[in-house]
């Protein structure tokens, strides 16, 4: 029994010191990615004309197809 629980103690202390070394490992690893290769700058999002291009167009038929479909969707 004292032989069970001994390794048992060994066993988890092993995982915890392991555990506790990965996450000082992967912080340190991470300040130096961030050092070497620093992250670049969002660059602004462009508008989308997608809508504006379909309605400017002038398609009946395509705006009444959108309709139903807006409508079938909400009905259900």
């Amino acid at each position: 029994m004292s032989e069970g629980l001994s390794l048992m103690v060994f066993g988890m202390g092993f995982v915890f010191v392991f555990l506790t070394l990965l996450v000082f490992a992967t912080g340190i690893m991470s300040k130096l990615i961030a050092k070497v290769a620093p992250e670049a700058p969002p660059k602004p999002a462009k508008p989308k004309s997608v809508a504006v291009a379909a309605a400017a167009s002038g398609s009946d038929e395509l705006i009444a197809v959108m309709t139903a479909a807006v409508h079938q969707f909400r009905k259900d």
